[in-house]
């Protein structure tokens, strides 16, 4: 079809798509995070152990939930991007550790494993020309 193939001429655009949706849903996932308190970040934290990491649960915890709303935030926008992709993916590789850890399988780790795919994909790719750090 003609009309699809003059679609790749919008490559940016839907390089801003995808990150206005990614971004407003990781700040919805990060913001409750975030206000949470101290007890929600360390209950957040806890996951590092299913890397080996058993110290330091609330600041984990913490780094979690900024990293998922500002990280969501300067999606959005496009500001040092790769950057927060590459904080977002190791994230949600704990998070998709996390799930396996808990006996959920695959199926309850995928959306973890699914955003943390697109962000290593984005990481290569990068903004697009609609973004704060356009080149």
């Amino acid at each position: 079809m003609a009309v699809l193939t003059n679609l790749s001429n919008y490559k940016n655009l839907g390089l801003l798509i995808i990150r206005i949706g990614l971004g407003i849903t990781f700040i919805h996932y990060g913001y409750p995070m975030l206000t949470g308190g101290v007890n929600n970040w360390k209950e957040v934290g806890y996951s590092t152990k299913y890397i080996g990491i058993h110290f330091l649960p609330v600041v984990w915890g913490f780094l979690a939930a900024v990293t998922e709303t500002f990280g969501g935030f300067l999606l959005i926008i496009g500001l040092t991007f790769r950057p927060v992709c590459i904080l977002l993916c190791l994230t949600l590789i704990i998070a998709a550790f996390t799930h396996l850890g808990k006996g959920e399988g695959f199926s309850g780790a995928v959306h973890a494993i699914e955003d943390a795919l697109i962000f290593a994909g984005l990481l290569f790719v990068g903004p697009g020309k609609y973004s704060v750090d356009k080149k």
